[in-house]
């Protein structure tokens, strides 16, 4: 991407993200020490990078914030999508500076040490983010040493040995073990996220865990669902024996065609039976899989809350949150399916439904989380269809 930096840190040094090429950006190192090698991308959202450091979907990768004010408003424990950080690290322009925030609780420098997490700031993050757009995702390593001592070429040379996402099936590593129900619904200002809310009489959904987030289960709750969560391992006769209304897939992390290996078979069962589908991001991806469509990996992927997306059935555009870095061929939709929706950004397929099944998936994250929420009647449209629970 660049020429290779010389080895020697700058004074003050304390962090530096080395790429595959050798190319070695220079900065300070705050959170965790330690190094952490994986596919280098940006994330355009101005909120929410605790949300976005805690989505499952970001395991295996570093994230460039385009965003300058990070770690601004502390970190909390509400604002999470999963138990832990799944993003390997993070990279930002200006230093972390003490939170103001009414509902800070701990310095995002204190949070990542916490969580074992690496942090990189004082980078040229608009450079980074035009070189990721011009050449793709690299892979790099990020490291934080608070002695400034780095091996350099040791550093290149793993970014540059590690295989890449591609054919990478990561849902196993942060999907849930074993089945679990889940009730707690949507968040609000001074009351919290609204426990135990779940209707005991709606439609049950399943949701196969590929590596979801949190806000996903709270929207279906909203919705009136009952939710349990299943392993991304789980087979057909594990979901069908908590006897689904309907089933969800999730977002996660990697290759789908890696994941597909185990889950396609399974979606395909599922709608042999009839049962109602609903997929998101990965979910997306591997109904696309399932139906005899194609994935490919993106040359940047999409990762941000600012991306409008066109709906077919009557052209409004939604603005919605992304994170992907593969996507399914439109024009590998069989005959039985049709786009939904596209994104304005680039044309890609942001979702699709088939015309003889009750199964329908977007790319995008409509449970938002950071992000807009024009999309939640998604959820509603869903647990809609499902009718009343037995």
């Amino acid at each position: 991407m660049a020429e290779p930096t010389p080895a020697r840190a700058p004074n003050g040094a304390t962090g530096v993200l080395v790429l595959g090429d050798g190319t070695a950006i220079w900065g300070k190192g705050f959170g965790a020490e330690g190094a952490a090698v994986g596919e280098v991308c940006f994330n355009t959202a101005m909120t929410g990078y605790q949300e976005v450091m805690t989505d499952p979907s970001y395991a295996g990768q570093i994230i460039n914030f385009t965003f300058p004010h990070i770690g601004n408003v502390g970190t909390n424990s509400e604002d999470v999508e999963a138990q832990n950080p799944h993003a390997l690290g993070m990279v930002v322009r200006e230093d972390v500076t003490d939170p103001s925030n009414f509902r800070s609780v701990q310095h995002l420098d204190q949070w990542l040490k916490v969580n074992g997490r690496i942090g990189l700031s004082g980078i040229d993050t608009r450079a980074l983010t035009r070189a990721i757009r011009i050449h793709g995702a690299p892979n790099g390593v990020i490291a934080h040493n608070a002695a400034g001592v780095f091996d350099i070429a040791a550093l290149s040379a793993q970014a540059r040995d590690w295989p890449g996402l591609e054919g990478m099936d990561l849902a196993k590593d942060v999907s849930a073990l074993q089945s679990y129900k889940w009730d707690d619904g949507l968040w609000t200002l001074g009351e919290g996220y609204a426990m135990h809310s779940a209707n005991p009489e709606g439609p049950h959904v399943v949701a196969i865990d590929y590596g979801l987030k949190r806000n996903i289960l709270r929207n279906l709750v909203a919705a009136g669902a009952r939710v349990t969560v299943v392993p991304a391992t789980a087979t057909f006769d594990d979901v069908m024996a908590h006897q689904p209304d309907g089933v969800f897939l999730s977002n996660g992390p990697g290759d789908p065609a890696a994941t597909g290996e185990y889950a396609v078979p399974v979606i395909r069962q599922l709608m042999e039976v009839g049962k109602p589908i609903f997929g998101i991001c990965l979910g997306h991806q591997l109904l696309g899989l399932a139906i005899g469509a194609k994935t490919f990996k993106m040359h940047q992927g999409h990762r941000g809350a600012n991306h409008p997306v066109k709906r077919s059935a009557d052209g409004r555009v939604e603005i919605t949150s992304m994170n992907h870095g593969f996507a399914v061929d439109a024009e590998t939709l069989p005959a039985n399916a049709r786009a939904t929706h596209v994104s304005l950004f680039d044309g890609s397929l942001a979702g699709l439904e088939l015309t003889d099944k009750p199964a329908f998936s977007v790319q995008y994250h409509p449970e938002a989380s950071p992000g807009p929420q024009d999309s939640h009647y998604l959820f509603e449209q869903f647990v809609g269809q499902l009718g009343k629970g037995e």
